[in-house]
């Protein structure tokens, strides 16, 4: 992004900080006139979220004012995208599925234009609940908060438009491994043990995820590369098991692609000495 001179820091915007701004006094009959462009969300890849750390996803977008308005005074004008499920009004109203700015800083570009760069703010805790049902693990819609301001602050202007970007938001998921005996004579059959779980939002646990075809992944000792060895199917309890035979030193991962719903995730690595 082309870096000029910083004029404003967006505000953090969650918790209650979030529902004030949310709640304040609108004057919806006057459009602002402000244009947001360019709006760029985690660099266009779903967002995955598990069951306790926040996730700030980045994001980029470019501001350009009306007449009347400068880059220069940043207090005079707000404008941000967020994202939400839904009804548009319900979620701006409320803050139920609305996941907005955990803070962003524009850069002038001109008197006119700034760009913007930050993060959304989204954190499983219950307390936020900006993911508290499974069924969050779906497409989001984008939209964009603009106001206008008075010279002595008060509110002139607000309104929220709805952007044609999506977001894919996942839940995260895990997979272990291990391989035995270690270590092995060649020509003898290695197990290779794991389970796969998955973030349950409702919960805030990771559950066994079943059914989903998992790949067994080798990487020969003294090589850079994982190749993929076979495809085992979890149980219903999301435990993966199979042999091999062993023939060379090497590491013995699982890796799971994910897919609408889950994100994609690779074990550690368990190396087995072939004697």
């Amino acid at each position: 992004m082309t870096t000029g001179r910083r004029t404003a820091t967006g505000v953090a915007l969650v918790g209650a900080l979030a529902l004030t701004l949310l709640n304040a006094p609108a004057a919806q009959a006057q459009d602002t006139g402000i244009k947001v462009s360019d709006i760029v969300i985690n660099k266009g890849k779903p967002i995955v979220v598990g069951t306790s750390k926040p996730v700030e996803p980045s994001i980029s977008f470019t501001i350009t004012l009306p007449s009347g308005y400068s880059t220069s005074d940043p207090f005079r004008y707000d404008a941000y995208p967020f994202i939400y499920r839904g009804v548009l009004k319900h979620a701006t109203s409320t803050g139920d599925n609305f996941i907005g700015p955990g803070g962003y800083t524009c850069y002038e570009q001109s008197d006119k234009v700034a760009e913007c760069e930050g993060s959304l703010y989204i954190d499983p805790h219950p307390s936020q609940e900006h993911v508290d049902s499974n069924g969050d693990a779906t497409t989001w819609k984008t939209a964009v908060a603009l106001r206008l301001f008075r010279a002595n602050g008060s509110l002139l202007a607000e309104e929220y438009e709805t952007r044609s970007l999506t977001v894919r938001l996942k839940r995260a998921a895990k997979v272990t491994v291990n391989a035995s005996p270690e270590p092995v004579v060649k020509g003898k059959k290695i197990t290779v043990t794991g389970k796969l779980t998955r973030a349950d939002w409702a919960t805030k646990k990771y559950g066994g995820y079943g059914g989903r075809s998992v790949s067994l992944q080798f990487r020969e000792t003294g090589t850079s590369s994982f190749v993929t060895v076979k495809k085992v199917t979890t149980s219903s309890t999301g435990a993966l098991k199979t042999t091999v035979t062993a023939s060379k030193d090497g590491t013995w991962r699982w890796a799971y692609g994910g897919n609408d719903t889950t994100g994609a995730t690779t074990s550690g690595g368990d190396h087995v000495d072939v004697r």
